[in-house]
């Protein structure tokens, strides 16, 4: 058998059970990775990949990788070429299987090119890669096809080839550093080099080609001659080895001292690895009495770590013929922290505070390659809660935006700019337009579209519509209000006050006593307030009292005492936990139903029952915090039926857009009645629901307001034979 692609010679002529055999490293059979096997050989050519998916799983399997990484590999192809559905994958292979091998896919499709060179693009990069997945193996799994792909642009002309190099050394080899897969990293670099410095690579190449023998033998002796030295001392179990050196690292060093290649001090390089902190400093005294030492080059990092935690000695000294070597001594703990990438840990920008989920991730995966076999105890630590609690995504340019998780592509335009955020009026993701509450995930690419002039719309601050999630920008777009003219936010506050009554049914609201229950002096302060944006219609339906021809119970906080279980109405509370105790609403707070709350036992007077924000609670002394008792207001808020009136402009999928905004506001729709002009097509409905409160029913008016060809939405008024 003959690929095309495939370069491992290993692979190549090998027949299909002879690949099984090889990838499952036994002579039983495993249907699954047979199966995977034929998928990759049958669909690799229709998958447009540049890799082999047999190559990248040599790669995998010389990790010691687990099976199900080595089947979600072979999958690829087969995904790619659009000839294994989601459906056919989780019957086949399991849900695990699919998941991954759907991560992967996502990964390996998308490429993550700097536009900038800066280091904090670099890390966000680093952590959208692991951010975009729930399995850190999809990132394993990306890297090795990385690895191929550079094995491949440095064999043949490729014109994406320095731009792929490029990504690696400023993303993806850091990442395999930070993943503790050193073999990987420094290949990686290696290639990297070659592509984008042909001749500097062929170089330093030549340059140690023409003495590598000759070296090789003289650390040899050097690292006999030392061992027998510390071993004559005492010392027992010290390892004594030869450090070798990439030709990327090279050049590095080369760059960062100028220096050329012969002038390099740790060309020749061993390693002693030790038992106990004490024998690290034994050992350095062997070596620095038994050779001259060059006191620049000696750096104690046990005793002065490095700011990520590294611990070792350096030395150098002129050994036999006169010649440098570099000596590195440690403990067998110290190595381990180095060697497995935990040396480097990635912080977090707000606080520089160490990304515990993200090590205790990664950490799983290096035990996860250490081990034999599958260990899904492992697997279960992959999910980095800090990171998937953010999203990261790309402007059109390439840069990485980090939002806390459920961010808008609005939250994302306030975030490029200021004026970005008050100038918006539509964004694509991903080359398509979105809706501006959709939810941003990890990896996309946003693209805001904006108007010259205008700022931004009032609907933006209201939470029912989920226009803004982060407290940025929200705090923006209400900056932005307030600086506007104060006789324009008094005018739009009055305007919002009068429809929103309106819409609700309520008439004859006294201003100044609502002002007060919001926490305002002045019926003016708080109109200018719900016109610059500070307040929002949600908060006055919270307040709002009705008379006696529209009572909706939830709305009467009841001031008599009532007891635990005894029929209160809208006022019922609960005690949990606790029964037959007198309850009694604080004046202090005044809480209403649907208010979180919480009870605190009075001496003699029973439960007092405050809002959670009371500022009593908050100031409540740290001895009588014992007191506090957890209530709510029943086992079942009191519903009311309301009569509605609906406008709107017909259109498909318009009567089951509306019944699900019921349903998402957990509102039982009752009755139902559309009337549809048959010449404008206009729409007249009349809907009958149970609701709960003013706010629950000024919420629902909100999201059936920002349905597509819905003109208005209102109560009905009694005066209209409203039924409440």
């Amino acid at each position: 058998m003959r690929h095309s692609l495939l370069t491992d010679q290993k692979l190549q002529g090998l027949e299909r059970e002879a690949l099984c055999r090889h990838f499952t490293g036994s002579d039983v059979p495993d249907a699954q990775i047979s199966a995977a096997i034929d998928y990759a050989l049958d669909s690799v050519d229709a998958s447009g990949l540049q890799t082999h998916p047999l190559d990248v799983a040599e790669i995998l399997r010389r990790l010691n990788v687990d099976r199900q990484t080595l089947i979600a590999t072979l999958l690829i192809p087969a995904v790619f070429a659009h000839r294994l559905t989601h459906e056919q994958m989780s019957q086949e292979f399991g849900e695990v299987i699919t998941r991954l091998t759907e991560n992967v896919s996502e990964l390996v499709r998308r490429r993550f090119e700097m536009p900038t060179r800066r280091p904090e693009q670099s890390e966000r990069l680093r952590r959208m890669l692991l951010a975009m997945v729930d399995d850190v193996r999809a990132v394993l799994i990306k890297l090795a096809f990385r690895l191929q792909n550079l094995r491949l642009a440095s064999k043949k002309a490729d014109p994406d080839a320095k731009l792929l190099a490029q990504e690696t050394l400023d993303v993806i080899a850091p990442l395999a550093n930070r993943l503790g897969i050193g073999s990987l990293k420094w290949e990686m670099e290696d290639l990297s080099l070659r592509i984008l410095d042909p001749e500097s690579y062929r170089s330093i190449a030549n340059g140690l080609d023409a003495n590598r023998r000759a070296r090789e033998d003289y650390i040899d002796a050097f690292t006999r001659d030392l061992e027998a030295a510390i071993k004559a001392e005492g010392i027992k179990n010290a390892r004594v080895s030869g450090r070798p050196k990439h030709i990327y690292s090279i050049w590095r060093k080369m760059q960062k001292k100028r220096l050329v290649l012969e002038e390099l001090t740790d060309l020749r390089a061993t390693r002693v690895i030790v038992d106990e902190l004490s024998a690290c400093y034994t050992v350095l005294g062997i070596v620095h009495n038994r050779w001259s030492h060059l006191s620049r080059e000696f750096d104690d990092y046990i005793a002065n770590p490095k700011d990520n935690g590294y611990q070792s000695l350096h030395t150098a000294v002129l050994g036999p013929e006169g010649k440098v070597v570099e000596v590195q001594i440690r403990t067998r703990a110290m190595h381990e922290f180095a060697e497995l990438g935990v040396a480097a840990h990635w912080r977090y920008k707000e606080g520089g505070r160490e990304d515990q989920a993200l090590n205790r991730a990664i950490a799983s995966l290096r035990q996860l390659l250490e081990s034999e076999g599958d260990d899904q105890s492992l697997l279960e630590e992959f999910q980095s809660e800090v990171l998937h609690q953010r999203v990261f995504v790309l402007t059109p340019q390439g840069e990485v935006l980090d939002l806390p998780a459920g961010a808008t592509p609005l939250d994302f335009a306030y975030g490029v700019h200021t004026e970005v955020g008050h100038r918006c009026r539509g964004a694509k993701v991903d080359g398509r337009i979105v809706p501006l509450t959709y939810r941003l995930r990890s990896g996309q690419r946003v693209e805001i579209l904006t108007t010259r002039q205008g700022g931004p719309s009032r609907d933006w601050l209201n939470p029912n519509l989920g226009y803004l999630h982060t407290t940025r920008a929200r705090n923006k777009a209400r900056s932005w209000f307030r600086q506007q003219n104060q006789e324009e936010h008094l005018s739009n506050g009055r305007s919002l006050l009068d429809r929103e009554c309106q819409r609700l049914g309520v008439s004859q609201v006294d201003h100044d006593e609502l002002a007060s229950k919001l926490g305002y002096r002045r019926s003016e302060d708080m109109l200018i307030a719900l016109g610059a944006g500070d307040l929002t219609t949600a908060q006055v339906a919270q307040k709002l009292q009705v008379d006696a021809a529209t009572p909706i119970p939830a709305l009467r906080a009841r001031r008599r005492p009532v007891r635990d279980g005894a029929p209160a109405g809208g006022g019922d509370i609960r005690i949990r936990g606790v029964g037959g105790l007198l309850t009694t609403l604080a004046n202090c707070c005044n809480p209403v139903p649907g208010d979180a709350i919480i009870g605190f036992i009075t001496r003699g007077k029973g439960v007092s029952v405050h809002r959670r924000d009371c500022v009593n609670i908050l100031r409540l002394p740290e001895e009588k915090r014992p007191r506090l008792v957890a209530v709510s207001w029943g086992e079942e808020a009191p519903t009311q039926a309301v009569d509605l009136l609906l406008e709107a402009q017909d259109r498909p999928g318009l009567l089951r857009d509306i019944s699900n905004v019921f349903a998402n506001a957990n509102v039982n729709l009752l009755a139902v009645q559309t009337r549809t002009h048959p010449v404008d097509r206009s729409v007249h409905m009349e809907l009958t629901a149970e609701v709960e409160s003013l706010s629950q029913l000024s919420n629902l008016f909100d999201r059936i307001q920002s349905l597509s060809n819905v003109y208005s939405v209102h109560r009905r008024s009694s005066v209209a034979g409203s039924k409440a």
